[in-house]
């Protein structure tokens, strides 16, 4: 099992999960947003998981200041999330193929 949580700021659900795999001495990666943001191989991986939709954080400032409502769903609206990954909806959680958006311990539960 390879568990890598990217993180964006700091929040309530990415502490959460970080706190869930501590406790049960689940090993993790934790990959900084902000500071290492996506690539593109791992952002494909990621659509395929949970689809664009659920990695788009619409209630981001980003979100209105880069006018991605006008984006749609769309490669430009993929263009932006690697360019800017403060629009991710985090904490998002992957292993291997699977991966979740936000606080999930029955799915992770089931990983182990």
């Amino acid at each position: 099992m390879n568990i890598q949580v990217f993180v964006g700021k700091k929040n309530f659900d990415t502490q959460k999960t970080e706190r869930w795999f501590k406790e049960r001495r689940i090993p993790f990666q934790r990959v900084d947003l902000a500071r290492k943001g996506l690539s593109r191989g791992e952002l494909d991986a990621l659509v395929r998981a949970v689809g664009l939709e659920a990695l788009i954080d619409r209630d981001a400032p980003a979100y209105r200041t880069l006018n991605m409502a006008w984006h749609g769903l769309s490669q430009e609206a993929e263009a932006m999330l690697l360019a800017h990954p403060a629009l991710l909806k985090t904490p998002i959680v992957r292993n291997g193929r699977q991966a979740t958006v936000g606080f999930c311990p029955d799915r992770w539960e089931a990983w182990t």
